[in-house]
């Protein structure tokens, strides 16, 4: 399959005539025009991209931006968007989501999406709480959150999107949130991945949630609580006096002080992207005695699913000519009269 020409937009060409209907403050906002603004860095189509969402108030994801798009069913998404890469492979495909259509009724679906590697970016928008229908808790919301559906607080262990991901299978895992600069840089990384491109998004729900991500994603006030991961350059944190070491005896992760920019004396460790083992430790890091790990945690690519298909397809067909009528004549037939 030849990659799609590249072309010259500007974010006027990726903003529908739609009225964006979120609630005012949301993060969703910041993620929406990050979207816009990146895509013409892509050098991407609107004519041969395809955004497809579930259920939720990312979902509303595809009215917003001026390309192919469908608004699907409850966790559903990534069963379509299956079925839209496998008929035309060339369609640059963007699977948006939300930790309670994805990981809940969807989790079912987004797990097999991962583990097939199907070509296309997943954006998970994840705000711990159902939105859209009011405020309940959900799959991914912190133990004692209080809620219409958990008033006396959540006993519930939250589940980690990016864990579930390298759990999955995944091939390529990210983390980002909402305000943040760095996440264009983040959805360039997943689009340039050969495969399915798990990005993690944490969003601001402003009603429901209210800025439960501010200890790291603040926009002003919480740098030194964000560990970007950059391939090949060390952990560092804080303004670089701090790092992440691995301590060989327990193989675990521990912060360490950098004293005078000397990180490598102080046994700080690099970021490889492809080592899996080093990625399962970063996004279950307990944030608080550790920053949260963000940017680009696991990048390994490998033969995506409808490259596979298509090529089993090629072989069951080589030396076959395609002939309708003596299909539907072989093997027992009848004729009714």
């Amino acid at each position: 399959m030849n990659a799609p020409a590249k072309i010259e937009t500007t974010l006027k060409d990726w903003v529908t005539d739609q009225e964006v209907r979120w609630c005012p403050g949301c993060g969703d906002y910041a993620i929406l025009k990050a979207v816009q603004r990146t895509l013409p860095e892509l050098g991407a189509d609107p004519s041969n991209t395809c955004f497809i969402s579930g259920i939720g108030c990312s979902s509303r994801f595809p009215y917003y931006i001026e390309s192919y798009g469908f608004h699907t069913i409850h966790g559903r998404a990534p069963a379509v968007a299956t079925g839209v890469k496998l008929a035309n492979p060339d369609l640059d495909v963007w699977l948006v989501t939300g930790d309670g259509d994805g990981l809940s009724i969807g989790g079912n679906h987004m797990m097999h999406v991962l583990r097939r590697n199907v070509n296309m970016q997943i954006m998970l928008f994840n705000n711990e709480i159902y939105g859209l229908t009011k405020g309940q808790y959900s799959p991914t919301s912190r133990e004692g959150t209080r809620s219409p559906s958990t008033p006396g607080g959540s006993v519930d262990r939250p589940a980690q999107p990016c864990a579930f991901a390298l759990g999955a299978g995944a091939r390529f895992v990210a983390r980002g949130f909402d305000v943040s600069k760095n996440l264009p840089d983040v959805l360039k990384a997943a689009h340039a991945h050969e495969g399915a491109a798990f990005i993690e998004i944490f969003q601001n729900c402003i009603v429901y949630n209210k800025d439960v991500f501010n200890d790291f994603a603040a926009p002003k006030g919480a740098e030194d609580q964000q560990l970007w991961l950059e391939h090949g350059e060390p952990m560092l944190f804080a303004s670089g006096a701090k790092g992440l070491t691995l301590n060989h005896e327990t193989l675990s992760l521990e912060v360490v002080d950098v004293v005078d920019g000397d990180w490598q004396a102080a046994g700080v460790i690099v970021h490889n992207v492809t080592n899996r083992s080093i990625a399962h430790m970063l996004v279950e890091l307990p944030f608080g005695p550790f920053p949260m790990a963000l940017g680009v945690l696991y990048d390994d690519p490998r033969p995506t699913f409808e490259k596979v298909v298509q090529e089993e397809r090629n072989r069951a067909t080589e030396g076959k000519e395609p002939n309708l009528a003596r299909l539907l004549a072989s093997g027992q037939t009848w004729t009714v009269e």
